[in-house]
């Protein structure tokens, strides 16, 4: 997936989500919770947790909503959440990954099979999508901590593996079982970032037009609406003429 691409998707992702922060917020609250159950509650101990409560910092999410979800796991408040992952088609044969946490699996795979029938993609078995994306670390600085040489040097001594630059920023890619170590690494020398989590990174892309992205964007919305869903992720290719389009 090319760079410019990756950054579009990132900017119509973080629109979307200006779009629904109650939503938004709420997500990221029962990460917060469900990674705090599966561990420390104190983020120092639990790297996890400490990437959930960083990814939700990075969203402008109060400080009060992300103590209330770490004391919810402590007082064993809440339902239990299973994780689940769902790959299947979206619209042209996008290959698409659906995560999700929920306390009812039928309910869940029921209406993600529904979302993608009804937005012309096809839900297919685990595994159908998965070999199309790598599984990795990405952390994410803004472009005002460096130029790119800097940031470069300093990712591969803290032990990344890629650096992708842009106007926006700078992302840094390592293996995801790394994660914890390279962005505790990287805060030596460039400070805390932004953004550290676990992402699907595509080695095969599709490349859609605009009438593509269009009906893409109407399946991944639909996805991101049902509360069930924490994260979609595609490998679809777009010129910057096409993104700008939508």
């Amino acid at each position: 997936m090319a760079g410019h691409s990756k950054w579009a998707n990132i900017q119509h992702r973080k629109g979307r989500q200006d779009k629904l922060r109650s939503k938004l917020f709420s997500k990221l609250a029962k990460e917060i919770t469900v990674a705090a159950k599966m561990g420390d509650p104190d983020p120092d101990n639990n790297p996890r947790l400490r990437m959930a409560v960083k990814e939700a910092k990075s969203q402008s999410v109060p400080k009060d909503v992300i103590d209330r979800a770490i004391k919810k796991s402590v007082a064993g408040e809440g339902a239990n959440y299973d994780e689940i992952r769902y790959e299947g088609y979206g619209p042209n044969g996008v290959a698409v990954i659906v995560e999700a946490m929920t306390d009812n699996k039928n309910r869940t795979a029921s209406t993600v099979r529904s979302l993608f029938t009804k937005n012309g993609g096809n839900l297919g078995e685990t595994g159908s999508v998965g070999f199309m994306f790598d599984r990795k670390g990405q952390i994410f600085y803004p472009a005002a901590i460096g130029d790119e040489d800097t940031v470069m040097m300093a990712a591969l001594e803290a032990g990344a593996d890629d650096v992708e630059s842009s106007e926006d920023g700078h992302l840094i890619y390592c293996e995801n079982s790394d994660l914890h170590q390279v962005s505790t690494a990287l805060e030596t020398g460039l400070g805390e970032p932004e953004t550290a989590k676990l992402v699907w990174v595509p080695n095969i892309s599709t490349e859609l037009d605009l009438e593509g992205m269009q009906k893409l964007m109407k399946l991944i919305d639909a996805l991101e609406d049902d509360d069930d869903v924490q994260r979609v992720t595609t490998n679809f290719e777009a010129s910057d003429e096409v993104m700008a389009q939508l």
